[in-house]
C-alpha cells in the first residue's frame, strides 16, 4: 500500500486553470526575457521544433494548431493545442482557446496541464512582438498603428509598451464598436492617446510602427502606403491561407526578419512573398534568435524600412509554460491529482 502511494505521488500532475495562470504570469520584462532565451536556443541549434500540425475547420470558420519544442538541457517541454474559431463572439464565446501540457524530458510523463484558454499563447505572442520592436523598430517612435482590435491587438500593445515609448496609438478594425471598446479599455492601461483610424491607409501612412493581428485572408496593407523609416510586425498570418500584407511590399523593404524561416516560408507573410516571386529563401532574412544572440540592431539608417513576420514557434510555448509552472508552484496554485 505504501509503495502504491509513493508511485501516485511521483506521477502526480498539477492542474492549473486560467485564473491561476493570470494571477502569476503577466506580460512584463521577465516574460519577454524568457521568450528571448527561447529564440536564442532555437538560433543556436539547441532546440528541436517539429512542423506545426494545423487543422482547418472551415464550416465553423475556425482553425487549430498543435505546436511543441524540446530545448536541450531543460527538464520539461510543452505541447500546446491552440484554436481560433472566429464566429465564436456571435454565441458569446472568445475567439481563442487552448491548453498546454508540460512533459518531463526524463520520463515522458506529464508534469502539469495548463488550462489557460489561450492566455499563455496571447502573452508569449505579445512578448515576441515586443522583441521584434526592440531589435528592429526605429529608435524614435511617436505614433503606432494597430490593425486588429481583438485580444492580441491588446497584448501586442502591452508588450510594445514595455520596450518602447510612444505617444499616440491609432487603431483600425472592421468592427467599429470593437475599436471603441479597445480605446475605452486600453487608454488607462497604456497611458497614451488612442484614436480610431478612419482607414488602414491613413493608419499606415501616419505611423512609425505598425502591428497587424487579424485572421485576414486578404491583405490589409498595400505596398504603396509604406514609407521610409517605418517598421511593420505581422502576427495574424499563422497559416498558409492567411495574409495581412501585400506580397509586393517586400520589394520596398530594406530589412526582413521572422521568428523561424522554415516555418514562415510555408505559413506566414514570407510564404506569400516567396510564392509571388518577390523574395527568395536565399535572400538575407534574419531570425529573431540571431538578432538576440548576436545583439544585432540591424538598422543602418533612420530611413530603412523593416518587416518582421511572426508565425509563432514552439520554443515560445515551452518557455512560457515552464515559467508559468515555476510561478504557480511558488504561489502554491493549482490542483494536484
Amino acid at each position: 500500500m505504501k509503495e502504491e502511494k509513493t508511485m501516485k505521488t511521483k506521477n502526480s500532475i498539477l492542474i492549473l486553470r486560467e485564473e491561476d495562470l493570470r494571477k502569476c504570469v503577466q506580460l512584463d520584462t521577465e516574460v519577454i526575457s524568457v521568450v528571448e532565451k527561447g529564440f536564442s536556443h532555437l538560433w543556436e541549434g539547441n532546440a528541436e521544433v517539429p512542423p506545426i500540425i494545423g487543422i482547418d475547420v472551415p464550416e465553423s470558420n475556425g482553425d487549430l494548431d498543435i505546436k511543441t519544442a524540446h530545448i536541450h538541457g531543460l527538464d520539461s517541454f510543452a505541447v500546446k493545442i491552440a484554436s481560433g474559431f472566429y464566429d465564436n463572439p456571435k454565441v458569446g464565446l472568445p475567439v481563442a482557446s487552448g491548453m498546454m501540457v508540460l512533459i518531463s524530458t526524463r520520463t515522458g510523463f506529464p508534469q502539469a496541464v495548463l488550462l489557460d484558454n489561450g492566455y499563455l499563447t496571447q502573452v508569449r505572442t505579445g512578448a515576441a512582438g515586443a522583441i521584434a520592436a526592440k531589435y528592429l523598430a526605429p529608435d524614435k517612435v511617436e505614433t503606432v498603428g494597430m490593425i486588429g482590435a481583438g485580444t492580441q491587438g491588446r497584448f501586442q500593445m502591452m508588450g510594445l509598451s514595455v520596450v518602447k515609448k510612444f505617444d499616440r496609438l491609432m487603431v483600425y478594425d472592421l468592427d467599429a464598436d470593437g475599436v471603441d471598446k479597445y480605446i475605452e479599455e486600453m487608454t488607462p492601461v497604456l497611458g497614451v492617446e488612442i484614436i480610431s483610424a478612419k482607414d488602414e491607409e491613413t493608419l499606415v501612412r501616419e505611423s512609425d510602427l505598425v502591428v497587424t493581428a487579424t485572421p485576414s485572408h486578404k491583405p490589409h496593407i498595400k505596398a504603396e502606403w509604406l514609407h521610409p523609416g517605418m517598421h511593420i510586425t505581422t502576427v495574424g498570418s499563422d497559416s498558409p491561407s492567411k495574409q495581412e500584407l501585400e506580397a509586393k511590399a517586400f520589394d520596398r523593404v530594406d530589412i526582413v526578419a521572422c521568428d523561424l524561416k522554415s516555418q514562415s516560408f510555408v505559413r506566414g507573410e514570407l510564404h506569400h512573398a516567396i510564392e509571388s516571386g518577390v523574395i527568395s529563401p536565399e535572400d538575407e532574412i534574419f531570425e529573431l534568435g540571431e538578432l538576440i544572440s548576436d545583439q544585432k540592431f540591424v538598422r543602418n539608417s533612420p530611413q530603412e524600412l523593416s518587416i518582421c513576420d511572426l508565425t509563432g514557434v514552439g520554443v515560445q510555448d515551452t518557455m512560457i509554460a515552464r515559467i508559468a509552472l515555476q510561478k504557480a508552484l511558488s504561489a502554491e496554485l493549482g490542483i494536484r491529482i
